[in-house]
């Protein structure tokens, strides 16, 4: 009778707190979503991190400025920037093989795709989310060649959303 009673007792408990904190983690992925569909346009194309297995598969850019790129980034992540981009600093890739393209949410990133499917390269993508999303996923982010936990969320406002690592701003 004790051992039934107890398992009660922690349901009646442990139920209503798991609903509680996954609504609300359920909430602000929704939320975080509505927002990106105001960043995003419908004809860019995006991939998710989970529809990324092999980043070596393509050629990547990280579009964001230097010091959000120093404190982390993609593996094998090439900094591109976003304020100084030209197309000389992406003179180097070649535009028939895809391009993987980030920033913290995936605004500016967006840009620089754009910029680049004006210059010729065939596939462009948008990481979706951001490196944001990339790293709430479970995906490792590196400081130069070593895995981390710290990404520059670009501001306070952006680092809501960041809920699997350090908050550098």
């Amino acid at each position: 009778m004790k051992s039934c009673l107890s398992k009660y007792v922690f349901a009646l408990l442990f139920i209503p707190a798991f609903f509680i904190f996954s609504t609300q983690v359920d909430a602000q992925s929704i939320a975080f979503k509505a927002l990106l569909s105001t960043l995003y346009d419908a004809d860019f194309p995006v991939l998710k991190p989970s529809q990324v297995s092999d980043l070596s598969t393509f050629q990547v850019l990280d579009t964001r400025e230097k010091e959000e790129f120093e404190v982390s980034h993609l593996k094998n992540a090439i900094w591109v920037g976003y304020d100084t981009f030209t197309l000389k600093n992406v003179a180097s890739l070649d535009k028939s093989k895809p391009v993987l393209v980030y920033c913290t949410v995936g605004a500016r990133s967006q840009d620089i795709g754009k910029k680049l499917k004006e210059a010729g390269y065939n596939e462009v993508y948008n990481l979706y989310g951001g490196l944001i999303e990339w790293v709430n996923e479970g995906k490792p982010i590196f400081q130069d060649d070593f895995p981390t936990k710290k990404v520059h969320t670009y501001s306070q406002s952006w680092g809501i959303w960041l809920n699997k690592a350090e908050k550098v701003y």
